[in-house]
């Protein structure tokens, strides 16, 4: 194999591990989101959904853009032969981010009642919000930690961390809610209100869980870099360059990079706390009651938002994984390799999503019987409106990470403010002019995702005169995705009708799915056998594919 298609395997490879881990991490993270649902309920988990908005948009503006832009920098630095500053410039990181960590934390502690009671309109996630306050330090430093490894061309540390996050997170939440819960049903009793002061607790034990999720990553990621420090020093001695930079000057560098990074994937990202602002705000002046607009935004962050959310992270782990190595082989200026990464790692996600959301449409109800018991017309309908928007969502997030790659950091941010002005708008029209209640937000943020890819996929093809492939890349995959749906709408009718078993139906069906669409898209020559192989468990893929004749042997 040649050099230049091992460093595009090994690419891959690297973002397909991350990928793993960032789905399995999603699984089991929705997967205990089904006991702490039956725990707090809808109305709890509007209230542990709107502190998670509020502690997420603080997490980006804190410490979201430094593993971006520490990975990014260690790369280029590494790539140079500069490990002496790649080092600095990580220990420089460690101090930015407790400064920044300790600020965002003291903000969301003392300003929690300002923010839940006047931002969100939400004021019971007061609890769950303050709880969160010290997991905003813990993470930034985390995240450091996870960059400087990305940075040096292994995810292997952030997969496995990211594991031992949701674990953690998943036992103690699940333990914490229903202990909190009871504890606050006691409470709320003497005050006349024991339902939502018992939900509002029980979100507060579900944030514990998240925070002592993140301490336990950080404890291991910390381990692991104590381990390696000794090898890294030793390569050190081989650095090329013997001048050092200055540690001003790499919180010049530090800050010049993160700040577009920052604004670009906080603007990405505030929609969800300002779409929340909104809907309940427009949803009272139109004459909802408080229980039911929070009710109906509890389905949408608990239910919606946690299903659509687990394709996604896909798109996000390539992200990752594509600013290192793009600004790798872009600090070269070698743009043929720029432009095969930025095509692999989009038809690597493009393969991932169609299904996912063909699948997500198509099952809706089913899902959400088998992990909510819940046949509402109402959740399976937002999944059946919201499906395609994993399509736009996951191209958007990668495109982001593209060109934070590719050195153009005003561009997303650029394309994110027009697209949220516009996404506001579209949100207001939609509830005041057509009434479409939390529909209307589904629609906006497809709508969000939607213009985001259009606004990115210019500014790619304008700096980098990368032209998109167009037939393997989404035409095939959407037409196997197509026959996969009608395989998997078939399958589940069919034993649904006869066993009437909605557990083994949907499981059936979702195996049938899997099978149909990787035979289409392999017959429609969907994947070269390299890229089959980037894939988890690649080579047994392409020996399955070879002995059925899927592939050319």
């Amino acid at each position: 194999m040649s050099t230049q298609k091992k460093n595009e395997s090994g690419f891959l490879i690297q973002g397909s591990i991350l990928a793993v881990a960032s789905i399995i991490s999603r699984v089991i993270g929705l997967l205990y989101r089904i006991p702490l649902t039956a725990i707090i309920g809808d109305i709890g988990n509007d209230y542990y959904g709107a502190a998670m908005e509020v502690y997420s948009i603080l997490l980006l503006i804190s410490s979201y853009s430094l593993p971006l832009a520490v990975s990014k920098l260690v790369s280029t630095r590494v790539a140079k032969g500069e490990r002496k500053n790649a080092y600095r410039l990580f220990k420089g990181a460690i101090l930015f981010a407790a400064i920044s960590g300790t600020i965002a934390a003291l903000i969301v502690y003392f300003g929690a009642e300002v923010i839940t009671v006047y931002l969100v309109k939400t004021p019971l996630s007061i609890f769950a919000l303050k709880v969160l306050a010290p997991t905003l330090l813990v993470v930034a430093v985390l995240g450091v930690v996870r960059g400087f490894f990305q940075g040096m061309g292994t995810m292997m540390p952030s997969a496995i961390s990211q594991l031992l996050e949701q674990i953690v997170n998943a036992i103690v939440s699940i333990w914490a809610a229903y202990m909190l819960f009871g504890y606050g049903s006691r409470i709320g009793a003497v005050l006349g209100n024991s339902d939502q002061y018992g939900a509002a607790y029980g979100a507060a034990g579900g944030t514990i869980g998240t925070g002592l999720g993140a301490l336990a990553a950080l404890l291991f990621v910390l381990f692991v870099f104590s381990a390696y420090v000794p090898v890294f020093k030793r390569q050190m001695l081989r650095d090329r360059r013997k001048g050092e930079e200055s540690y001003r000057n790499i919180f010049f560098v530090l800050v010049m990079t993160i700040i577009p990074v920052l604004l670009s994937t906080t603007i990405y990202n505030i929609s969800s706390i300002i779409d929340m602002g909104i809907f309940k705000h427009v949803a009272a002046a139109q004459g909802y009651a408080e229980k039911t607009y929070s009710t109906m935004w509890g389905i949408f962050s608990g239910k919606y938002k946690t299903l659509i959310n687990v394709p996604i992270a896909i798109a996000s782990s390539m992200a990752a994984s594509s600013v290192p190595s793009l600004a790798t082989a872009f600090a070269s200026r070698d743009f043929p390799q720029v432009r095969r990464k930025i095509a692999s790692s989009t038809r690597f996600v493009m393969v991932i999503a169609f299904p996912c959301a063909v699948g997500m449409g198509v099952l809706a109800s089913p899902i959400l019987q088998l992990l909510f018991h819940d046949a509402r017309q109402m959740p399976a309908r937002m999944i059946q409106v919201g499906a395609i928007s994993i399509i736009f969502y996951s191209l958007s997030t990668l495109s982001n990470g593209i060109l934070q790659g590719i050195d153009r950091m005003k561009a997303p941010v650029k394309n994110a403010v027009i697209t949220l002005a516009l996404h506001i708008g579209v949100l207001f029209i939609l509830m005041y002019g057509f009434n479409l209640n939390i529909y209307a937000v589904v629609w906006a943020n497809t709508f969000f995702s939607f213009l985001m890819c259009i606004l990115n996929g210019a500014a790619i093809r304008k700096y980098i005169k990368y032209r998109q492939e167009i037939v393997r890349t989404f035409l095939i995959p959407a037409i196997a995705s197509v026959v996969m749906g009608g395989a998997v709408y078939g399958m589940y009718e069919l034993l649904i009708k006869t066993i009437k078993r909605n557990v083994i139906a949907t499981a059936a069906a979702i195996l049938v799915g899997v099978i149909v669409y990787g035979v289409v898209l392999l017959l429609m020559r969907g994947l070269t056998e390299e890229e089959l192989k980037a894939f988890p468990k690649g080579y047994l893929l392409v020996k399955i594919a070879k002995k059925l004749h899927l592939l050319k042997k």
